[in-house]
């Protein structure tokens, strides 16, 4: 990601902008986006450990979940969700989005994910009750 390291967040492996680009070039990622301003990208690395039948978490934009299905084949799509004055709260205190983008976050968030490999995964209540939840549904098996 395109995040520098002291930005805080995610757990990522942070690049510049030149960085990223010649690893996408030569197939280092396995996905990518663009959000925010920012660059993303899924090591191609998991290809792998999913070769190996391993389990392999990777957050991703919605926009590339149908690249996802495409080139992976069978998963299954998490979505956490919460109540949106409770995301909004959230969102507001990681002090990393302006009001405005926040509300586009928002405005996304509502729009349902489609497809038979969706599991919806409530996070309204404590961070270990969300963990537990998730959990859960990750070693559910279809």
């Amino acid at each position: 990601m395109t995040r520098p390291a002291e930005a805080g967040g995610e757990d990522h492996i942070p690049v510049d902008d030149a960085q990223f680009a010649a690893r996408e070039a030569a197939g280092g990622y396995a996905l990518t986006w663009r959000a925010h301003g920012l660059a993303y990208g899924i090591p191609a690395a998991i290809a792998e450990d999913l070769a190996l039948d391993r389990t392999v978490v990777i957050n991703v934009s919605r926009a590339v979940l149908d690249d996802a299905r495409a080139r992976f084949g069978q998963v299954r799509v998490l979505v956490v969700t919460a109540d949106p004055e409770i995301l909004a709260q959230r969102l507001a205190l990681r002090g990393r989005e302006s009001a405005e983008d926040i509300a586009q976050r928002l405005a996304r968030a509502a729009i349902p994910v489609a497809g038979e490999d969706v599991v919806e995964v409530r996070n309204d209540g404590a961070r270990d009750e969300g963990v537990a939840r998730f959990l859960a549904a990750l070693r559910r098996r279809s």
